[in-house]
């Protein structure tokens, strides 16, 4: 039975019962597969749910699955403004093969605008986190609004904060339940899922970018890397704080 209580604004209220409920259904579906996670997800949220993809390998065979089983899904990306041209060719791709239209959230300020605040230096050279903070985290909180719970495409296997992630859980950051169906799958999974399928995924993945958010911040990789090397090189950060387990990245 599903246990939920919604405030005034109608946004879901974490209480005892909800919480109980999703820890109870996390450890149910630990060894169920990806798809039957995003159904009971679809049939639990119906149109209260909805996914934010970056259009990784991980998250493209998850628009494949949504394609399959709940494709009215809403479905929205971060459009930071810095995001490399393949990426943004890479949503026209996904929505021609697979019939999902993947909504540009942007920031209030254009990049332009951002950048004029701190006199032309970009963010991102300096602070990156704040950068992300600016451009990812509030748009994601905005995108949150009206909604009950999202989908995410984080591996366990891809970091340390990423290893510590439930099947189902709140997200105390935006408010949400959060599902991850992919948290028990590999790198491999996904790529075999992309290659059986003919999932679309972006080209620079073939030129060594193993992990690919904004153009400043992001590298190929080389021989023996971690996965995530290539992303914020030189600096002591590898999230941009959407899947940290800390309430509020801004700092």
């Amino acid at each position: 039975m599903n246990t939920q209580v919604l405030t005034e604004s109608g946004k879901l209220e974490p209480t005892e019962e909800l919480l109980a409920e999703l820890a109870a259904k996390s450890e149910e579906l630990e060894t169920a597969t990806p798809e039957e996670i995003i159904a009971w997800g679809a049939e639990r949220f119906g149109a209260k749910l909805t996914m934010g993809t970056a259009f990784g390998p991980e998250g493209c065979t998850i628009l494949y699955m949504l394609s399959k089983i709940a494709p009215n899904t809403p479905v929205f990306n971060l459009d930071t403004g810095y995001q490399f041209r393949e990426t943004l060719e890479l949503r026209d791709r996904i929505a021609e093969k697979l019939g999902i239209e993947v909504e540009l959230m942007k920031p209030d300020l254009t990049v332009e605008e951002y950048e004029a605040q701190t006199g032309g230096l970009p963010l991102y050279k300096t602070n990156p986190t704040q950068c992300c903070f600016d451009r990812k985290i509030t748009v994601l909180k905005r995108g949150a609004e009206g909604k009950h719970a999202w989908i995410s495409a984080i591996r366990r296997d891809q970091s340390p904060d990423r290893a510590k992630a439930s099947i189902v859980g709140w997200d105390k950051k935006f408010g949400l339940a959060k599902i991850n169906p992919l948290a028990n799958v590999t790198k491999s999974w996904v790529w075999r899922m992309i290659t059986e399928n003919d999932i679309p995924y972006n080209p620079l993945h073939d030129q060594g970018y193993t992990s690919i958010g904004c153009w400043p911040c992001t590298r190929a990789v080389g021989a023996g890397e971690d996965e995530r090397a290539g992303r914020w090189s030189g600096f002591a950060k590898t999230e941009c704080g959407l899947h940290t387990l800390d309430d509020d990245d801004n700092k």
